[in-house]
């Protein structure tokens, strides 16, 4: 993992910023690839993240693969082994294996992601199968990073998304620790509650009141405690792309994460679905947050 934090501008600081690009099967490629064409070639992916100094780029087994033996030694690989493919109707919400550890470990790979969506049908499958691909990662010297979602159609009450509450999302993150997860990508937290509203798991009044309050920060700082109380570095994703909002929305959830107490960003959209210098500008603007010592933990 020493790999990543001494690669690109952050180098040095502990904090992490990773492009990852793993859209092309997860939202489907016509659909993240439209808005600029140039990302259709996984080349100009990894030349976005060698531009903009990021710490690694994390993509598909396919991307990664054709590209390895130019690439592999200039600028961390982080290999997503599982996708959510979007060709089964109508659309689940499942996680199934495209690669295996051997084979990323093979293309010099440094690391390996995967996602588990918590909460769902086949989370306990994902569970097993991420848990076994990060036991033989750890085995060949290879960090592990899980993509730590919940997703269940029963967490939206009231009108209200409780898939981004920070309680369901802070154990999804202990879940997530506890299967060997070195890092932890994890959304912002847009609420609390998840658990009193949907009315399921257990809880504790103190997780509402003493652990966390309604300010951003301490949301935030409830799902980096949740990371074995930050022992485990968790980063933010960046979200889906907005258009002129989308520097503004980076930048403070950049704000958010470091002043909680998080590793770092990791921006996709916001950065491939704009032409190439900007997509760069805004990535330096996101570690600039990272580098200033007037940001600091709350």
């Amino acid at each position: 993992m020493t790999q990543l934090y001494h690669h690109g501008r952050l180098s040095g600081t502990g904090y992490l910023s990773i492009l990852p690009v793993d859209q092309g099967i997860e939202h489907t490629a016509g659909s993240s690839f439209s808005p600029n064409p140039m990302y259709f070639d996984p080349e100009n992916i990894v030349k976005l993240a060698i531009e903009a100094g990021c710490n690694a780029v994390a993509s598909t087994m396919g991307g990664l693969a054709m590209l390895s033996r130019k690439y592999a030694h200039k600028i961390p690989f982080v290999v997503k082994i599982n996708h959510n493919e979007l060709l089964t109707y109508p659309n689940k919400y499942d996680q199934i294996m495209f690669g295996s550890v051997r084979d990323a470990w093979n293309m010099g790979a440094v690391a390996v992601g995967a996602t588990v969506y918590f909460g769902s049908a086949e989370s306990d499958r994902q569970i097993i199968e991420v848990a076994t691909a990060f036991e033989e990662a750890h085995n060949l010297g290879m960090a592990t990073i899980l993509w730590c979602y919940s997703r269940n159609d029963a967490f939206l009450k009231d009108g209200i998304d409780y898939n981004t509450a920070a309680d369901i999302t802070g154990q999804a993150n202990y879940l997530g620790v506890s299967i060997q997860a070195d890092i932890i990508k994890q959304k912002l937290p847009t609420n609390n509650g998840g658990f009193t509203a949907v009315k399921f798991a257990k809880t504790n009044p103190d997780m509402y009141t003493k652990l966390a309050s309604d300010h951003p920060i301490d949301l935030c700082r409830y799902q980096v405690l949740n990371c074995y109380s930050g022992r485990i570095g968790m980063i933010n994703s960046g979200g889906e792309s907005k258009g002129e909002s989308d520097l503004t929305e980076a930048i403070k959830t950049a704000v958010i994460n470091k002043r909680a107490g998080g590793a770092g960003m990791i921006m996709g959209r916001k950065a491939f679905q704009r032409p190439f210098g900007e997509g760069v500008e805004l990535i330096y603007a996101v570690q600039e947050i990272y580098l200033a010592k007037e940001v600091s933990i709350a």
